[in-house]
């Protein structure tokens, strides 16, 4: 007979504290978000969690979501902690090419998927590098010149929303960034704000800094087109057409003499929105219209992004092995292979022996479809497409145990604390005990 463990102290380990006082948190961080806002406050009763001030949409129901009964399983049935780690650990001794999916997870539990991914020979891949990987190209090519959410919020007077419906990703980007009630330096600062392409959410553009808003009504797919059109006509280049992509040449042009005259631009995306063929290209335009501002005045980007500890695996990636994601060990060492790595291919082609899939955030992000055995390290509830080999629960950085995240702007990392929501194991504690208990 099999005896469940989540919630029996004598299996939690070590990186688990177990809270016994109710009351609430001050400050805390929000881990369901890239931007990481760090001032929430958040009341714990009997085991459940509240928000109390300063949550979004996202927090509330990251920090508020019941969690279902969940205990570690082997083909479907409840095991103790140690019996599931041991299941998996047989099953990535026998794997000849493991891949490491998923990867939300925070810096402590990334750091641990690359060192057992080092160990195993496997390949690595976050579940929204799709979308990173549009500015990664860029990135690599030709280079960019980035602000981050400090300068924005205390510099800023003229902010492009280029093709990203940044409230519904970020709920509390323009409160706490484009909104703000006041600035470090600019006193008189009154903002302008542009969104470029068709139903992007503007509700929340509003307060003292705010000036006009306005908006270039474009399809999402041809956000390209109008910024070219834009970077066209801030070089003094001529266009014969009297509209781009529906939007007349007149509002373009405007567009540019308030570029030209901001103290300090800043273009705005967020890799996730830019989800049509060839979207790289758009963050390939914006960011050459950037840096061409930059000869004469301050104009930068600002990527968002980093939900689902995107931006964390690809920084703990970039420190460990030099590449952004996508690396493979198969042959002993660091490779890095933007197509032939990306997972979403590997799992079509049929390739890879064995799927090792974290996500300690959302239940949303769950298993993709595959006929290879899976071991499953998620949050109670996840979503998948198959019963896995083994699923082991694990817990909620900034909820459930601490842990570090890096945000969005890649500037800082921030703590993240244990609110005492359950006694879940960490992603970092059971990918270490794994890897601990291999034999190579």
């Amino acid at each position: 007979m099999t005896t469940p463990t989540t919630g029996a102290a004598d299996t939690l380990p070590k990186t688990v504290t177990k809270i016994a006082n109710d009351g609430t948190f001050h400050n805390v961080a929000c881990p369901f978000c890239g931007i990481l806002c760090d001032d929430l406050e958040i009341a714990r009763a009997t085991g459940k969690l509240k928000v109390v001030k300063n949550g979004c949409p996202k927090a509330i129901e990251g920090f508020e979501r019941a969690l279902p009964a969940a205990s570690p399983q082997v083909n479907g049935k409840d095991v103790t902690l140690p019996e599931a780690i041991a299941a998996a650990t047989a099953l990535i001794q026998k794997a000849k090419l493991p891949l490491y999916g998923g990867l939300a997870t925070d810096v402590e539990g990334m750091r641990a998927i690359m060192a057992l991914a080092d160990r195993t020979g496997g390949v690595l891949d976050h579940v929204l590098s799709e979308g990173q990987y549009r500015n990664f190209k860029v990135l690599q090519s030709t280079g960019w010149v980035m602000s981050t959410l400090t300068e924005v919020r205390n510099r800023a007077d003229l902010i492009i929303v280029a093709g990203s419906d940044v409230h519904t990703l970020h709920p509390r980007f323009f409160e706490r960034v484009v909104c703000n009630a006041e600035t470090m330096f600019e006193p008189q600062l009154k903002r302008t704000v542009v969104f470029i392409g068709k139903g992007l959410d503007s509700s929340a553009v509003k307060g003292p800094l705010i000036g006009e808003v306005l908006t270039l009504d474009c399809p999402l797919d041809q956000v390209g087109e109008v910024v070219s059109a834009l970077r066209a006509r801030l070089k003094g280049v001529p266009l014969a057409a009297s509209t781009i992509a529906n939007v007349p040449m007149t509002a373009i042009d405007d567009l540019a003499a308030r570029c030209h005259k901001a103290a300090y631009g800043v273009v705005v995306w967020a890799p996730p929105s830019l989800n049509f063929p060839n979207a790289d290209l758009t963050v390939q335009v914006i960011c050459d219209m950037v840096r061409e501002l930059n000869v004469t005045q301050r104009f930068a980007g600002l990527s968002l992004g980093g939900n689902e500890g995107a931006v964390t695996a690809g920084a703990v990636s970039s420190w460990q092995s030099g590449y952004p994601l996508r690396v493979s060990y198969a042959n002993g060492k660091p490779e890095h292979d933007a197509t032939h790595n990306s997972l979403n291919r590997m799992l079509a082609a049929g390739e890879g022996d064995l799927l090792v899939w974290t996500a300690s955030f959302t239940p949303g992000i769950g298993v993709p479809k595959t006929s290879l055995p899976t071991i499953v390290l998620g949050t109670p509830g996840i979503e998948t497409a198959q019963p896995p080999a083994v699923f082991i629960p694990i817990g909620t950085p900034g909820v459930d145990h601490v842990g570090r995240l890096v945000r969005c702007d890649n500037v800082v990392s921030l703590p993240l604390r244990n609110l005492g929501r359950a006694p879940l194991p960490s992603a970092a504690h059971v990918l270490e005990s794994i890897e601990a208990a291999l034999h190579y």
